[in-house]
């Protein structure tokens, strides 16, 4: 048994990603993909698979209703647009799983619902829990409607990430209009080849996804990598995968290998450690030497004063804030236990002089290892 398999066939609980290209065509959305996602999406759930469902179209679906050549560039007309294409594509999806006697629910969110607050987060997972419980279908998009850049998840491949690590899904599967990640991009390229599996996301992969731009969709390439990124970091699978292939599921779940499977860390991060790795936006920055840099990565410390080399942005006790190594590369994401006013006065110290220079030491650790989220340290099987 392939990796791949074992993942596959061990899965309890999905999140299907599911882009615009797919979903739409020259008339505005494509009803018999709809349709033939439906009947795939359900006999998962007769299987006893529970399956979220994060769909895009919205945007696309609005333009052609509303009979535009091109995506507006005013942001109320956009938003205005996809409010016009969301109506249409939720009742498509409600029609299409009515034949099956399955309930639907919209969800729609922006970025603040689920890093503004741990307790709207927690507020957003325990809808999803509720809706898989009563076997209803959560049909997840991001709110355009009154999204702004400040609140925006970038795009429904960002956010199907989010939501897998959210909901501690067994595996993302990300539906596009081509087979899976290729050496090039085989709209244009005839002799690029598929990449059956990534066990580490390179400079190279980066640079093949790149030049991988998406149609209809914001993402493109570019934006599905950056998704297999914070998921295979965090301890799950993710595939690329044709979604406009027949029972391209079917295919998947009896072990034909379609698609480029993106191979998880062997260890599994908890659903807090994912919501402050990938999830909320860090408020400032920390710089720490080299002996704090491989304490943490390699040996799951936690941070002390005394790695701390610089200090940026202006935040509170428990903000989140990102570290860096020397060279200035993202390494981790933490939750803090002194202000940056704090921590600009006792860095580079030793634990025992933080109290003569604070008058007080709430703490002997700046984060602890509990509140830390070391990134990219994909390790695969």
């Amino acid at each position: 048994m392939t990796n791949r398999e074992a993942h596959f066939r061990a899965a309890r609980r999905l999140v299907i990603k599911v882009g615009s290209n797919v979903l739409t065509g020259p008339d505005g959305l494509n009803i018999s993909v709809i349709e033939a996602l439906s009947d795939q999406i359900n006999r998962l759930f007769r299987k006893g698979i529970e399956v979220i469902l994060v769909s895009s179209g919205a945007m696309a679906s609005g333009q052609k209703k509303i009979g535009l050549a091109r995506r507006p560039d005013e942001i109320p007309k956009r938003q205005a647009m996809a409010a016009v294409g969301q109506a249409g594509l939720i009742l498509a999806y409600e029609n299409a799983f009515s034949r099956y006697g399955r309930k639907v629910a919209q969800v729609l969110l922006t970025s603040d619902d689920l890093s503004g607050s741990r307790r709207r987060y927690l507020n957003a997972r325990n809808t999803l829990y509720t809706l898989l419980s009563w076997q209803v279908l959560p049909i997840i998009n991001e709110n355009d409607t009154v999204v702004v850049e400040e609140i925006k998840f970038g795009d429904n491949d960002n956010l199907s990430a989010l939501i897998t690590l959210m909901m501690n899904a067994d595996i993302l599967i990300n539906l596009t209009d081509i087979d899976g990640l290729f050496t090039a991009d085989p709209r244009t390229h005839k002799n690029a080849e598929l990449i059956d599996e990534v066990g580490n996301i390179s400079k190279s992969i980066e640079k093949i996804a790149g030049d991988i731009p998406g149609a209809l969709g914001t993402g493109g390439m570019m934006a599905k990598i950056q998704a297999a990124r914070k998921v295979m970091t965090a301890g799950i699978p993710m595939i690329i995968a044709n979604g406009k292939r027949p029972d391209i599921l079917e295919q998947l779940f009896s072990g034909k290998a379609r698609g480029t499977f993106f191979v998880p860390a062997r260890d599994r991060l908890s659903n807090r450690k994912c919501w402050i790795g990938f999830t909320v936006k860090p408020k400032g920055g920390i710089k720490i030497d080299e002996g704090a840099a491989l304490a943490i990565r390699e040996k799951g410390k936690s941070l002390l004063a005394g790695g701390i080399i610089d200090v940026t942005g202006d935040f509170g006790v428990g903000a989140p804030v990102e570290l860096m190594d020397i060279n200035d590369k993202r390494l981790a994401v933490g939750l803090v236990n002194y202000s940056a006013g704090d921590l600009k006065k006792i860095k580079g110290c030793n634990t025992k002089q933080i109290k003569d220079r604070l008058g007080h030491k709430p703490y002997d650790e700046v984060i602890h290892r509990d509140n830390l989220t070391v990134l990219d340290q994909c390790n695969p099987k």
